[in-house]
């Protein structure tokens, strides 16, 4: 028994919706019964609230939660240009809110296409499960860290994570919170990538990772072609689309649901399905503001 975790602000609700729903089709209508959703927000309207809830029984979640919450006091925002601080609430997740043994905590500018929990079968108490970053997957060979390499040499090379997909025992949540607020307040000065730098920090010094197929967090690198040839120069794999994947991560500022975004293949199966959610939406009487798709 497992619960999904999204962190919304109200500028990320439509891209919630399109997640609850891609979540929903990525599950058995038994297993949806089963699995929890629970959302943590700094901002969202009460009506704003009962629009997740009634679209998540509505695709076959019967466990729903909602919560506001305030993110670490010492939280540091390197970079805001399109993120929020409402990025920190994933590590606001307790086990009397979560009310499962595990949870899977995703992005929301993620499609999601398979079955996200196959992780939690080889994920030891202890081990938060995470996927390599596609940028920057080793530490000193990005712009994460600034610094860290330097200040401590052992440290180059070794594995850096991406913080879009974690996987969890809700009784290592504490521990992670804890973690990640001693880098906050010791480490400060090595983090550009907001709490994803928090998190590796913490990882590198004192967590336990249980490393995660490249598959669970694949990056659409489409949208940054379109713009030149960098990441063909970071990333090793094909940059073809990646039909396997069980989740495709919109990563950097440019999003499916901005009518400004490339095109291309995996944007275009993005929006195919953010119709198919705001179809449910409408269906609901709900009528929130809605992207303009091309």
């Amino acid at each position: 028994m497992y619960a999904f975790g999204l962190c919304l602000d109200q500028r990320y609700l439509v891209p919630g919706l399109a997640a609850i729903t891609a979540l929903a089709d990525s599950l058995t209508p038994r297993a949806r019964r089963d699995v929890a959703l629970r959302v943590l927000t700094l901002d969202l309207a009460p009506s704003e609230a009962v629009l997740l809830s009634h679209l998540a029984r509505r695709v076959g979640f019967r466990s729903f939660d909602l919560a506001h919450r305030s993110p670490l006091r010492t939280a540091r925002m390197a970079d805001s240009s399109y993120i929020s601080v409402a990025t920190y609430l994933r590590f606001e997740f307790t086990a009397a809110f979560v009310r499962r043994p595990y949870l899977i905590y995703l992005d929301a500018d993620t499609l999601v296409r398979g079955d996200l929990s196959a992780p939690l079968n080889d994920l030891c108490l202890g081990d938060v499960g995470a996927v390599r970053d596609e940028f920057g997957p080793s530490v000193g060979d990005s712009h994460a860290l600034p610094g860290a390499a330097e200040r401590w040499p052992h440290l180059k090379g070794r594995p850096y994570y991406n913080a879009g997909l974690l996987w969890a025992h809700v009784v290592d949540l504490p521990r992670v919170r804890r973690g990640v607020g001693h880098a906050l307040v010791r480490l400060r000065r090595h983090i550009h990538h907001n709490d994803q730098d928090a998190l590796n920090l913490w990882l590198l010094h004192a967590g336990r990772v249980r490393p995660v197929g490249p598959g669970y967090n694949r990056f659409e690198l489409g949208r940054f072609l379109e713009r030149g040839n960098w990441a063909r120069r970071v990333v090793a794999r094909s940059p073809l689309p990646d039909s396997s994947a069980p989740l495709i991560h919109f990563v950097g500022p440019e999003k499916p649901w901005q009518a400004d975004c490339p095109r291309t293949e995996e944007v275009r199966e993005y929006c195919t399905h953010l119709r198919r959610t705001m179809h449910h939406v409408r269906a609901l009487g709900f009528a929130p503001e809605q992207p303009e798709l091309r």
